[in-house]
């Protein structure tokens, strides 16, 4: 592409030797029509071609001089503007450079010199513009003896004339050839020529402005790079700024189109012109608005970090440059209040041109593809819409509100309604947007870098919610990807990927609930949760569905908690979601995120707590997804060992990197602030913590200490827990860890023994407790004796930690077979073991979580087609008092639990709980006292035989006058042979299990007791 070189411009300038000319006129005038006489003939011929532009002569020269100078003016403005009035057409307003066709015109003989005739240079001109000429005269040295030097009016606008000494007989005239000046235009580079004269200056015109502003070629016999004049237009347009000579200051003379066709200038009319007053400074050079070619290569090949200073409105001299990359498009139009100029198709989707106006306006763009036209806001005339602060939070990795940072925030900036983009890319060559706003073509919409942060930012004017988008990444070798972001806050239904721009506008209604929540820690509260399958739970329902269902249920079983999974969006619907894909996205399937706070909302309402599933240890390896986001491992850690997961075929997260730490900490407190969510299960601690987990030697490299530890895992969820504490009273964590990890629950500014501080979990899994007590209650009541120590171990350990008592998901699934089916012998067995065993988990110190469909002993496992089998409670169903049993005693556990301190005040203090039997396994008894914070027990016996024991003798404390029964899992009510305490049970003076008093019970078969004093 030829660039554009700068025009003429019209800087006026007094002439100083009118008055000088006005005395000489008379004296000269002979010389002047003699002049005239001979350029008439070449009339006709001359008002076909362009005008040549004369000279000025200075007034430094003497008066004789300045006479000449006057009737030379007089005679060349006569002939410049009768030739430039044939030439002249009004057209409407399109502000854009366009490229001159070259038109060759007749050379134009100089008007003949006795001394040597000068042949002007034959010349190209279009119709459409002014031809400015310049005769290169031979340097010329005359030694004959003259009475005077014979001059003409054809003589060119560029001749460097030498003082005329005259004498009386000898005259020398010296004539220095022109010399072309080359300057570089500041956009475009292009050389101007410039004729250098020592006491003359070019007269040039100024016509109404053009429409177009044309670009010249090389003229081919001066082998110089020529201005062309702009046209103004028609009236009430703004004029187009005539392009300035570089080395020039020309003398401007006003002259409408209409005034040249009905008169021309005489030489004494031109002596009358009023001299305009010189200019305080030359005339700036004016700037071609042709994208460059360099910026004009990275913005198609994707890989531009600045678009916004290449394209959208800029101020240059001369004007205001606009320029514009619609691919595609047919044309491009500015407009604004009082102007409407069509910018020049470059090519390629390049569109530019070149208004005279003093500041950059408001406008608009009128894009015209085939068969529509789209009216809007230009998205690169508009300032970063992500502050400093943002960004410097997001470089420090402390950006705690990252996703009001990143991702797509639909908002109003500089008064205009859009939304911004933003991701983090920093080994990205470029970034485009593209979604359903532009065919998900993203060539028109490249994103700009912010500094060294490795963000990436467009404000897209007129994009609102709904729209769906992806970022086209270059990456650093060149290739492109096609990612979802990973900042998004609502996603397409699964399997489709892409992201979509969200605001919520739901109206929170669990003031109650959050004012009173915090009130006491978790471990000091009762706590009971309910774990659901969201998509399996009731098949087909949807959240707002499940808000009418599921805060029922859960509230008339008698949980405090529910914990949801899978929430965030994944790719596989039948998994629990931890392979997560939208970290901040809740699950498409089953509606919208403000469906899902309704869903949460409904629950609060109803009393009940929500906790969610939260996976911060891998992510899948999708590749629309955060594996190797930007062309290079990101997310993931660089090395191959410590990214690959060995178990799931995942990839671990790098948390020694400061930005990724800050996309997870920022992701914990976004579940907690922007859902309500009152505490994270975090999934896969064990996993996070340690370097060699599921690793053979050799395929782990020690920490810095040479130990196993990761410390960066370490660092960020000491982060993490800290973070949220602190930004949402009233939340919890819980860790699922499966090790012996210290200090999993310790706050993290205490040290433990092994130098490390808490990791600042408010409870942990007890998956000792989980495993332990499951292999006892699996084998038949025959063999548990030798098994007994499973059933107590716990406690050897239970106060190390803040734990919950899960019989989770990954228990009753995959061919672990239902709690209910775990247990040995027949049908009755099975429930009645099943009853008892949640008697002593429910007694035992920690917190409890149940699976969904273990509350009413369903036999089959969880199948994420069906869900639970509701129609083992359908009172059509034979079975149906078997399974309602079971439930109504989870129900009746958790009324009892609530309402009996003693059985979770002090789940975490050693004081809380004594041993009134441990060791009885020939028998397969447990006993064991709860106290509350005033010290009021609960006696809890479990019986695991399928024997009934009479006057069964237990120690107890003396200061009891007498105990009931509060629970019985025999009871006839849940299935069971009904074997009871009926009657209030008084205490002994027999000292017995090292204690003052005893009582004596009937222990029914395969069954768990609660006492409460009377």
């Amino acid at each position: 592409m030829t660039p554009r070189p700068p025009s003429s411009g019209s800087d006026p300038k007094k002439t100083a030797a009118e008055p000088a000319a006005k005395k000489a006129a008379k004296s000269v005038k002979k010389a002047v029509e003699k002049a005239e006489k001979a350029v008439a003939p070449k009339k006709a011929a001359a008002e076909k071609t362009t005008a040549k532009k004369t000279t000025a002569q200075k007034a430094a020269a003497t008066k004789e001089t300045a006479a000449k100078q006057a009737a030379t003016k007089q005679a060349a403005a006569k002939k410049t503007v009768t030739k430039k009035a044939a030439a002249k057409k009004a057209v409407p307003v399109k502000a854009a450079p366009v490229k001159a066709a070259p038109v060759k015109a007749a050379p134009v003989k100089a008007a003949p010199v006795k001394a040597a005739p000068v042949k002007a240079a034959a010349k190209k001109t279009t119709p459409a513009a002014k031809k400015t000429t310049t005769t290169k005269a031979a340097a010329t040295k005359s030694t004959a003896k003259t009475a005077a030097t014979k001059t003409t009016a054809a003589k060119t606008a560029a001749t460097k004339t030498a003082a005329t000494k005259t004498t009386a007989k000898k005259t020398t005239a010296k004539t220095v050839a022109t010399k072309a000046a080359a300057k570089k235009s500041a956009v475009a580079v292009k050389k101007t020529a410039a004729t250098k004269t020592a006491a003359t200056k070019t007269a040039v015109k100024q016509t109404p402005a053009a429409a177009k502003t044309v670009t010249p070629k090389k003229t081919p016999a001066a082998a110089k790079k020529t201005p062309v004049a702009a046209k103004k237009a028609p009236a009430k347009k703004p004029a187009v700024a005539a392009k300035k000579a570089p080395a020039k200051k020309a003398t401007a003379q006003k002259v409408t189109a209409k005034e040249v066709a009905a008169k021309e200038l005489t030489p004494e009319s031109f002596a009358e012109q009023t001299p305009v007053p010189p200019p305080e400074a030359p005339a700036p050079v004016v700037v071609s608005p042709v994208v460059d070619a360099d910026d004009r290569e990275r913005l198609i090949a994707g890989t531009h970090h600045n678009p916004h200073g290449v394209l959208g409105a800029h101020p240059v001299p001369g004007g205001v440059a606009f320029r514009a990359f619609r691919p595609y498009a047919l044309s491009v139009t500015v407009v604004t209040d009082d102007l409407r100029a069509e910018l020049y198709n470059d090519g390629d989707g390049f569109f530019s041109g070149l208004l005279p106006l003093p500041e950059v306006p408001a406008y608009r763009l009128l894009v015209a593809y085939e068969g529509s036209v789209q009216d809007t806001e230009d998205a690169y005339a508009f300032l970063p819409a992500l502050g400093d602060l943002d960004l410097h939070l997001i470089g420090e990795g402390r950006h705690e509100e990252l996703w009001r940072a990143l991702g797509a925030e639909p908002m109003t900036h500089q008064g205009v309604s859009g939304t911004r983009f933003t991701v983090w890319a920093p080994n990205a060559r470029g970034v485009r947007v593209a979604g359903t706003f532009n065919f998900w073509d993203g060539s028109a919409f490249p994103m700009r870098s912010l500094g060294g942060t490795g963000v990436w930012e467009l404000f897209v004017p007129g994009i609102g919610e709904g729209e769906l988008y992806k970022f086209e990444i270059t990456r650093p070798d060149g290739s492109k990807t096609v990612r979802a972001d990973p900042l998004a806050r609502r996603t397409e239904v699964p399997p489709a990927t892409s992201s979509i721009v969200h605001a919520s506008h739901y109206e929170w209604g669990d003031e109650e609930w959050l004012s009173r929540r915090g009130a006491a820690p978790a471990h000091e509260s009762p706590m009971s949760v309910y774990e659901i399958h969201l998509p399996s739970w009731r098949p087909g329902l949807t959240y707002r569905q499940l808000a009418q269902e599921l805060p029922a249920y859960v509230k008339e079983m008698g949980f405090t908690h529910v914990e949801l999974m899978p929430v965030a969006e994944h790719p596989f619907g039948g998994s629990w979601g931890y392979q997560v894909t939208g970290f901040y996205a809740p699950t498409a399937r089953l509606g919208t995120p403000d469906d899902f706070k309704f869903l949460v909302d409904a629950l609060h309402q109803a009393g009940i707590g929500v906790l969610m599933d939260w996976v911060p240890a891998h992510f899948p390896r999708d590749d629309w997804a955060l594996a190797e986001f930007d062309g290079r491992p990101l997310y993931e850690h660089e090395d191959p060992l410590r990214s690959a997961h060995p178990d799931w075929g995942t990839l671990e997260f790098d948390y020694g990197r400061r930005e990724v730490r800050n996309f997870l900490v920022a992701n914990a407190v976004y579940w907690c602030e922007e859902f309500h969510i009152d505490g994270l299960r975090v999934d896969a601690v064990a996993s996070m913590l340690y370097l060699d987990y599921s690793r053979e030697p050799g395929q782990w490299v020690p920490n810095e200490h040479g130990g196993r530890e990761n410390l960066d895992a370490v660092a960020f969820l000491q982060e993490m827990n800290a973070t949220v504490y602190r930004r949402v009273p009233g939340v919890v964590t819980v860790a699922e860890e499966s090790t012996a990890w210290d200090g999993v629950t310790r706050a993290t500014h205490h040290m433990g023994p092994g130098g490390f501080g808490g990791l600042g979990f408010g409870l942990k899994w007890n998956m000792g407790w989980m495993h332990d007590s499951l292999d006892y209650m699996s084998h038949e009541p025959v063999h548990r004796k030798y098994h007994h120590g499973e059933m107590t171990f716990s406690m050897v350990y239970a106060y190390s930690e803040n734990y919950v008592l899960p019989i989770s998901h990954d228990e009753v699934v995959h061919g672990k077979g239902s709690l209910v089916s775990k247990m040995p012998g027949d049908w009755w067995q099975q429930r009645a073991n099943h009853r008892a065993y949640l008697g002593f988990m429910w007694a035992h110190p920690g917190k409890q979580l149940l699976f969904m469909g273990q509350e009413f002993a369903q036999g089959a496992e969880w199948s994420e087609v069906r869900g639970p089998d509701w129609w083992l409670l359908d009172p059509e169903y034979g079975a149906e008092a078997d399974h309602r049993g079971v439930r109504d005693l989870v129900r009746d556990l958790n009324t009892v639990y609530r309402h009996t301190p003693s059985l979770w005040q002090r789940d975490i203090d050693p004081s809380g709980f004594q041993w009134v039997v441990g060791d009885a396994a020939e028998d397969n008894v447990f006993a064991f006292l709860r106290y509350d914070a005033d010290g009021a027990p609960l006696l809890a016996v479990s019986h695991f035989s399928p024997v009934v024991r009479h006057d069964y003798r237990l120690g107890v404390p003396d200061d009891v006058p007498a105990w009931y029964e509060a629970l019985n899992t025999d009871a006839a009510r849940y299935g069971g042979s009904d074997v009871t305490n009926p009657d209030a049970v008084k205490p002994e003076a027999t000292a017995w299990h090292g204690r003052p008093a005893s009582i004596r019970l009937t222990l029914p078969p395969l069954a768990t007791i609660w006492l409460r004093p009377a």
